[in-house]
């Protein structure tokens, strides 16, 4: 069932109110299907995910932040998106605060400025380059897949990597008064996450506004030093495990009382249902189990002052990935065994269905990445490129 208790409401640095998560996901029930209808997570709703401490939690602490160990941001992402998955995908970007750490100290104090609770929203393909300038790069162009850039108080574009970047790309940071957003988003899932494209033309970014992904940090503090991109992966991926939470609770709630049209048994009298029902809580708890453990074994090596190692990153980046498809396939394995009810366009499975889909087909999730994992883990280099 829905986890809305609370362990205590957090006192933050620097915040003018402070709720608890509990409080936000009661208004969140009353207003995800308004999201679905606009397409995207309003900036007011936005607000009270930074009251409840979503967009500081990757904040470096000399800046106001309250950065939280990374698994304690996935489990409240998870929570969020049992609730609503397109809410919990843009309240995971506000781990994004790992990309921005590695932009000079100069520029995370102006970003900082006005406190902690940062929005950033990044549309990073296809990556163009810029014409160069004496401050910086010129950008005209149009960018893909900006969710919760209607809610952004920053937002990025990607450029190619070069020499200077060791062939990792760069990202470009803009205020929003300097892009023009084209509400382009039909999808069958996360409908609400506003992932709309991003227009930039002409307009000059000077080079301390522009960091490479996954590039060293310059602020010296453990969070930054857990991988970037397993963490980018990670927060997608547990979105798909509180959906799949989501529609694991709906199918034990209604198998006890459903009945088919054809006058046969309800589904909890259904000994293929039952049977589905507890494989898919097996695979699923088994699944996140693998991950949380992969993160609590990383943060350790963090904390005591080592690197993750390359067996960690890969270890990271396989259970997102598992649990991902584990989620993806909890859903669809649960629609199969549901009757016809779930065909219709506004029943609970069919929206959990499209939002469990998404994460799996994301790039930092898809099938490659086991490849790529299973070279590292033999001691083989990956076989994707941005592995880590």
């Amino acid at each position: 069932m829905l986890r809305i208790e609370e362990s205590g409401e957090r006192t933050l640095p620097g915040a003018r109110e402070t709720v608890p998560l509990a409080d936000v996901l009661a208004e969140l029930i009353g207003r995800r299907d308004e999201f679905r209808r606009l397409r995207h997570v309003p900036k007011d709703f936005v607000a009270r995910l930074k009251q409840a401490g979503l967009y500081r939690a990757a904040t470096p602490a000399r800046f106001g932040g309250d950065p939280l160990p990374p698994a304690a941001f996935l489990s409240q992402v998870e929570r969020i998106s049992e609730v609503d998955g397109s809410t919990g995908w843009v309240a995971s970007f506000g781990s994004a605060q790992i990309y921005l750490a590695a932009l000079p100290l100069e520029t995370q104090e102006k970003i900082y400025a006005d406190g902690p609770d940062v929005a950033f929203a990044g549309a990073l393909f296809p990556p163009q380059r810029g014409e160069e300038t004496a401050r910086g790069h010129r950008l005209t162009g149009r960018w893909k897949f900006a969710s919760g850039c209607m809610g952004a108080d920053l937002l990025g574009v990607g450029m190619p990597g070069d020499e200077a970047s060791g062939g990792k790309p760069r990202t470009a940071v803009l205020r929003p008064e300097q892009v023009e957003i084209v509400q382009e988003w039909d999808v069958v899932g996360m409908q609400g996450t506003g992932s709309f494209d991003l227009v930039v033309d002409g307009v000059e970014v000077a080079r301390e506004w522009t960091f490479v992904r996954g590039g060293e940090p310059t602020v010296d503090e453990p969070l930054y030093r857990y991988p970037t991109i397993a963490y980018a992966a990670q927060v997608l991926a547990v979105v798909g495990a509180g959906v799949a939470r989501a529609a694991l609770d709906h199918a034990r709630e209604v198998g006890g009382g459903y009945k088919g049209v054809t006058g046969a048994p309800k589904l909890a009298d259904r000994a293929y249902y039952r049977t589905e029902v507890a494989r898919s809580e097996a695979a699923l708890r088994s699944a996140r189990a693998f991950f949380y453990e992969a993160t609590a074994q990383t943060w350790e090596t963090v904390l005591r002052g080592d690197p993750a190692t390359d067996e960690q990153n890969a270890e990271l980046r396989l259970a997102s990935a598992h649990l991902a498809k584990t989620a993806s396939d909890v859903v669809s394995g649960l629609v199969e065994v549901s009757g016809t009810a779930p065909i219709g366009t506004t029943h609970p499975l069919q929206r959990l269905l499209g939002d469990a889909l998404v994460p799996k087909q994301h790039a930092f999730l898809g099938p490659a990445i086991y490849d790529a994992a299973g070279a590292v883990l033999m001691g083989l280099p990956p076989t994707t490129p941005g592995f880590r």
